[in-house]
């Protein structure tokens, strides 16, 4: 059981921590996903989990919850069209603006477990003969260091690899282990992948000519997610492109975006100067 005092202060928790806005019919969603981390740790009952998060006692402990409530859906080359926009337009276009610099730097931004960055990567690889002599930067980060661990090691079981990969992706770039696939080491080394909270300042991270930050503002609260976006946006060179998840828009939360009206799904800056729309008083602002 986890008590009504409990889970606000949980919830209060978590959009502190991750940005994670925690609906009050999410009840179950906590108990499900922190009773084996109670386990894990020897706790006895959420309460008790619930009061050493209150009691500041364990850092490691107030990450693991944090990660533990995190959505790491993901999957290879996720509703198809936006990779497809990448391979035919967004990244040919780019080419064609960086042709004096050859240099080309993309940001997987919430990149869970990995299959989004490989993903491109497995692009990029197809677009190699046009990159040679190019400096070509692929990032992915997420809030949980084990799904970094996981991404980095570029393994998955049968049931991932069959979810939105091409039969001939899996033959060309991955080996089987045991029952499990592992991708090629040209495709792993193509990927920098790294632990980051979005929710934190990532402007050492530098400029970068394509976003993806997909299916994670959908979990945001408005005023989180507008703040995320004009980080974004800072983070984004002037005609970069952003790509959000299919459900996923800036309208009525930024002004530093648009939609491209040629690519559902991808984003460029908007006039300079605009500024962020109000919506409504009781939104407030981001922190």
């Amino acid at each position: 059981m986890i008590t009504a005092a409990d889970f606000d202060f949980l919830r209060g928790f978590l959009k502190d921590r991750s940005g994670l806005d925690l609906g009050p019919e999410k009840r179950y969603l906590a108990r499900s996903r922190l009773r084996p981390l109670c386990e894990d740790a020897g706790l006895r009952s959420l309460g008790d989990l619930i009061g050493k998060l209150r009691a500041g006692e364990d850092g490691g402990l107030a990450d693991a919850v944090v990660v533990a409530m995190a959505t790491h859906e993901t999957m290879f080359f996720r509703d198809r069209l936006p990779f497809e926009a990448m391979r035919d337009s967004i990244l040919p276009g780019l080419l064609a603006r960086r042709a004096a610099s050859r240099r080309l730097r993309i940001w997987s931004a919430a990149a869970s477990t990995g299959q989004e960055a490989y993903s491109v990567a497995i692009i990029l690889h197809e677009m190699r003969a046009r990159l040679d002599g190019w400096r070509v930067e692929l990032l992915g980060t997420d809030i949980s260091p084990a799904a970094i661990a996981r991404a980095r090691d570029g393994t998955y079981s049968a049931f991932e690899v069959q979810r939105g990969l091409p039969v001939r992706y899996l033959l060309e770039h991955f080996t089987k282990e045991g029952s499990d696939w592992r991708i090629a080491e040209h495709l792993r080394s193509a990927v920098t992948f790294g632990p980051l909270n979005l929710l934190q300042d990532f402007g050492r991270l530098g400029t970068f000519d394509l976003i993806l930050c997909r299916n994670l503002a959908i979990y945001l609260d408005p005023p989180t997610k507008s703040a995320l976006f004009a980080r974004l946006a800072s983070a984004l060179a002037r005609d970069g492109a952003l790509c959000l998840g299919a459900s996923e828009t800036v309208l009525g939360y930024t002004g530093a975006f648009v939609p491209d009206p040629d690519h559902r799904g991808f984003f460029v800056h908007g006039p300079e100067g605009t500024e962020r729309p109000t919506r409504s008083a009781h939104m407030g602002t981001a922190g």
